[in-house]
């Protein structure tokens, strides 16, 4: 946010990372079967001791897509559009507002269904080409609210 008298800060539009929609259902269905390995496992009278543990590492598969989910932000200011990803070492890409031609966005049905999909941004960089916003909740909001901005650049 912009501070009183300072003009080196940014304007933050918004932030987004990618839906959760598939991370909580993966959670849900690794629970599940984790509650079935458990009874399925108690039934040939295995040890609490091992079943209860290899039933929560099940949970460790929603777990690493989560942390990948958590891995990549995008986030549009008044003057760029930023793509962090990384956990430990990031890396984050800049886009110039000035520099973007053409914003699309894409949704197969299912994604449709749910209510997410792809911002697509076109910019004319010097090796040109695409960046895609993967599976955000709501993409028409986001794609609106970079549109506003490159109009107010004008």
């Amino acid at each position: 946010m912009r501070a009183d008298g300072d003009n080196d800060l940014e304007d933050v539009i918004f932030t987004v990372r990618p839906t959760m929609i598939f991370i909580k259902a993966c959670y849900v269905i690794a629970a599940l079967f984790a509650i079935g390995l458990v009874i399925l496992l108690a039934q040939v009278s295995a040890p609490v001791v091992l079943s209860v543990p290899i039933a929560l590492a099940l949970l460790l598969i929603p777990a690493y897509y989560h942390l990948r989910r958590n891995m990549v932000r995008y986030t549009l200011t008044d003057s760029k559009i930023e793509i962090d990803t990384g956990l430990i070492a990031r890396t984050t890409r800049n886009i110039p507002l000035t520099k973007i031609q053409d914003v699309t966005v894409s949704a197969s049905i299912p994604q449709r269904l749910l209510g997410f999909g792809d911002v697509i941004v076109d910019n004319a960089s010097d090796t040109g080409g695409t960046t895609k916003l993967e599976n955000i909740s709501n993409p028409r909001h986001y794609a609106d609210l970079l549109l506003r901005e490159l109009r107010r650049r004008q």
